[in-house]
Formats: structure tokens, sequence, C-alpha cells
């Protein structure tokens, strides 16, 4: 017994140690990858290493000064990260409740869904789509998938309308007071018009495109959710995904992606 303690001791738990602040790292870089801040991450890591040699080596003047700035340079990193502190606190606690509700949905205790309600018919989206490229009518989807929406959802008007071609034609239509933001949609439901999405933060991204791209990109950086985006300007459509932006150029293609996408 006293053996499988010492092996748990000196090799598991540092191993598993090593794995979590592994995986720690990776998610910090994620969350600032395309930002201004990335290359203060990079500096800031660069000099823990560093520091960590120094400590091994014993090098006992380097160790303390560079070991004094990183003690400073913690209170500093949350000064120059809040927004990805913000960011990352408002993902974490949306995962969280939606993981909640997935379960309490999935045992009908709280919830009582219908089918059409949990899956989304894909065709009359994809008619409405069609519809809204041919017109050139800018507009902007959010598709909910696990995590919740709710943290953007307040930011406009609460909707609780079946998905149907005319009616997401009549809420983009320009004279319409819902066509401003996005729209928010859950299982088959729209759930939510006018919405204010965070816009991407992200350098890379093609000076060209408009704020409607940029907030699809941003709403897809922070959740899991997909977005679609209709160009007003030339009616391609484009479906974001991890901050990613793709065209679809054929229903086809685009019918396949949803399936895909949402099961």
């Amino acid at each position: 017994m006293e053996d499988i303690l010492n092996i748990a001791q000196n090799y598991i738990m540092p191993t598993i140690d090593l794995i979590l602040f592994a995986v720690m790292l990776y998610y910090a870089y994620k969350l600032v990858k395309g930002t201004a801040a990335i290359n203060i991450f990079l500096g800031f890591v660069i000099i823990y290493i560093i520091w960590s040699i120094t400590e091994l080596v014993n090098m006992p003047i380097l160790s303390n000064i560079l070991g004094g700035f990183i003690s400073v340079g913690l209170i500093a990193l949350i000064v120059v990260f809040q927004q990805e502190i913000r960011k990352f606190l408002l993902l974490l606690g949306s995962s969280n409740i939606t993981n909640n509700k997935n379960i309490l949905r999935k045992f009908n205790l709280f919830f009582k869904i219908s089918k059409e309600q949990a899956k989304m018919d894909i065709d009359e989206f994809i008619s409405a789509c069609e519809t809204l490229k041919k017109n050139k009518t800018g507009a902007l989807f959010v598709i909910e998938k696990n995590n919740s929406l709710d943290f953007v959802r307040t930011t406009g008007d609460e909707l609780n309308c079946i998905i149907s071609a005319p009616v997401i034609e009549s809420i983009f239509f320009k004279n319409s007071p819902l066509h401003d933001g996005a729209v928010i949609i859950e299982g088959n439901y729209i759930t939510g018009s006018r919405i204010i999405l965070p816009v991407s933060e992200n350098e890379n991204i093609n000076s060209r495109l408009g704020l409607r791209h940029r907030a699809a990109i941003g709403i897809t950086e922070k959740t899991d959710a997909i977005a679609v985006v209709i160009s007003e300007e030339n009616g391609k459509l484009f479906l974001v995904k991890n901050g990613e932006l793709k065209q679809i150029k054929s229903n086809e293609s685009f019918k396949s992606k949803l399936e895909e996408e949402l099961g």
C-alpha cells in the first residue's frame, strides 16, 4: 500500500499537475489569440520559463529579480487582461448554466420541449436565406448549440415563434423595427431579435468585412454557437464557426453543413 502511495505521489500526481498546467496554458493562449494581448502573454510566458531555469541552475541574483517581477507582474496582468478575464468568466458562467439546463431538458424535469422545438427546420431556414440572398438583404443569425446565449439575448427583444420563411423575411425587411441586430435561433424557434453581439477584437480579420461579419465572428469566438451572415452588398452567405468565416455557395452545401453542426 505504501509503495502505491509513493508511486502516486512521485509520478502520477506530478504528471496530472503537468497536464492540467498545459491545458490551462492552452486555453489562456486560445483566449488571447488574435488580440493585441497575445504579445504580452507570450512575453510573460518567456519570462516565467527563464525564471524557472534560473531557479533550476541556482542563479540567485537573476532568480530574485525575475521572481520579484513575476510577483508584481501578476497584479499588472489582471489590469492588462481585464477584458480577456471578463470574457473567460462570462463564457465559463454561461457554459455551466447551459449544461445544467440541458440535463434538465433531457430528463424533462422542468422543461417540456416538443420535437418541433428540439430540431430545427433546416429546409425552411434555407428557403428564407435564399430569398434574403436574392434580394441582397443583410441578415445575421446566431444558432444556439450547447452554450447559453442568455447573456446577449437580453440586449434585444425576446421572441417565441417557430421558424418560417415569411417570419424571417419580415424581421429583416428594411423598414421593420426588428431588422437591426442579430436573430437568435434555439431549436426550431426564433427566441430573440435586434440582438447586440460582441464584436471580435481579432486584428487579423479582413478590413473589408463589416460590423455584421465581425459580430458573427465575435459571438462564435466566445461560445460554441454557429452564425450565418448574409451580405447586403453582394448577397453572399457565410457560415461562421469558432471565429472562422466560410462562404457557402450552394444550398446543398449549406444544408449539409447545418445538418453536420446540429446533428
